[in-house]
C-alpha cells in the first residue's frame, strides 16, 4: 500500500482544477476560463486498486491557486495557499499548458521549483490541442530548466494520459496507510463547495471586472429531512458592481442563484432553497482580516466557537 500528498502547481489557467476533477471523478474545484478562479487549496482523494504490478494507493491530490506575483492581500493569501501546499507534500505535479509560449509566469514557476527543490513530475496539458511535432521542443525546453522525475503529456479535458499519470504517481509515493476513509473524496465541508459553486456562476455570467472583486460566504446551512436551506452573501467592492450582480429587477441574481442551485442539488442530493444577498464591502481584497476569514478552515473554527457559546 502506498499513500501520500501530491500538490498540483502551475500558472493560472494551466488546467489544474480540470485535472483534479477528472482524476477524482467529482466536481470539487470550480472551472472557468478566467485567471485565478481557484483561490484556495482544494483536496481530492483518489483510491487506486492494485492492478498487476501496480500497487494499491491512496493519492491525496491538492489543487492550488495559479502561481503569480501577488499585488493585494487576496493574492498574497492565494500564494500562501501554494506555499502551504508544498509543506509536507510527497510529490509535485508541475502543470504546463503545452499550447502556450514560455513566458515570465513560467519563469516564476521554475524559480519556485529551484528554491524548494521538491520531487516533481512535469505534466504537459492540452496535448489534444497541440500538433505532436510541436510537443518535443516543449519537452526539451522544460527538461533543461529543472530535473523532473517524469514528463507526462496529458489532456485533462479528454482524459488522455490520465491512466499513465495515475500509475506513475502511485509508484512514486512512499509506503504508508490510508489518510482518509475509502469512500471520502475531499476534506472540504459542503458549505465551502456551495460558496464556490455560487462564485463560479458569477465568474461565468458577469464581465471582466466584477468577478475579481467578488467573494461568497455561506451564512447559514440548514439540513432538513427533504430540503436544505442555504443563505449566502455575495460581497463586492463598489455599488456599481452590486448593481451588475443584481441586474435589472434582480434578473442577474436570479440567474446566478438558479445555476448554482442546480449544481448544489446534484452535489447534496436534496432540494435546495437558496437565498442570495449582495453586500458592498469596499476594498475587501486589501483587508487581511477579511481575506483570512474567507479560509474555510477559519470559518469552521468560528462556527465551532459560536456553537460552544451558551444560548442567550
Amino acid at each position: 500500500m502506498r499513500s501520500g500528498f501530491v500538490s498540483i502547481i502551475g500558472r493560472p489557467n494551466a488546467g489544474k482544477s480540470t485535472l483534479l476533477n477528472a482524476l477524482v471523478g467529482e466536481k470539487l474545484a470550480i472551472v472557468t476560463r478566467k485567471p485565478q478562479t481557484t483561490r484556495n487549496r482544494i483536496t481530492g482523494i483518489l483510491n487506486v486498486k492494485r492492478k498487476g504490478s501496480q500497487p494499491a494507493a491512496q493519492i491525496v491530490f491538492v489543487d492550488t491557486p495559479g502561481i503569480h506575483k501577488p499585488l493585494d492581500q487576496l493574492n498574497k493569501r492565494m500564494m500562501q495557499e501554494v506555499y502551504d501546499s508544498l509543506e509536507g507534500c510527497d510529490l509535485l505535479l508541475t502543470m504546463v499548458d503545452a499550447t502556450q509560449k514560455f513566458g515570465s509566469g513560467d519563469e516564476f514557476v521554475v524559480e519556485l521549483l529551484k528554491t524548494r527543490q521538491k520531487r516533481s513530475f512535469l505534466i504537459l496539458n492540452k496535448i489534444d490541442l497541440l500538433d505532436k511535432q510541436k510537443l518535443l521542443p516543449v519537452i526539451e525546453h522544460w527538461s533543461n530548466l529543472y530535473k523532473f522525475e517524469e514528463i507526462i503529456p496529458i489532456s485533462a479535458q479528454t482524459g488522455a494520459g490520465l491512466d499513465d499519470l495515475t500509475r506513475a504517481v502511485s509508484k512514486a509515493l512512499p509506503e504508508g496507510p490510508n489518510y482518509f476513509p475509502p469512500d471520502q473524496v475531499t476534506d472540504q465541508p459542503e458549505r465551502f463547495v456551495v460558496a464556490e459553486y455560487i462564485r463560479e456562476q458569477i465568474l461565468l455570467m458577469t464581465g471582466q471586472e466584477v468577478p475579481y472583486a467578488t467573494t461568497v460566504i455561506v451564512e447559514t446551512y440548514e439540513e432538513l429531512e427533504k430540503l436544505t436551506r442555504i443563505s449566502a452573501v455575495i460581497y463586492v467592492e463598489r455599488e456599481g458592481q452590486k448593481a451588475i450582480v443584481i441586474g435589472k429587477q434582480g434578473a442577474m441574481l436570479k440567474k446566478i442563484g438558479s445555476g448554482a442551485r442546480n449544481q448544489i442539488e446534484r452535489l447534496i442530493g436534496t432540494k435546495v432553497y437558496l437565498e442570495l444577498l449582495v453586500k458592498v464591502r469596499a476594498g475587501w481584497r486589501e483587508s487581511r482580516q477579511f481575506v483570512d476569514e474567507l479560509d474555510w478552515r477559519k470559518q469552521l473554527e468560528t462556527l465551532a466557537a459560536r456553537r460552544g457559546r451558551p444560548e442567550k
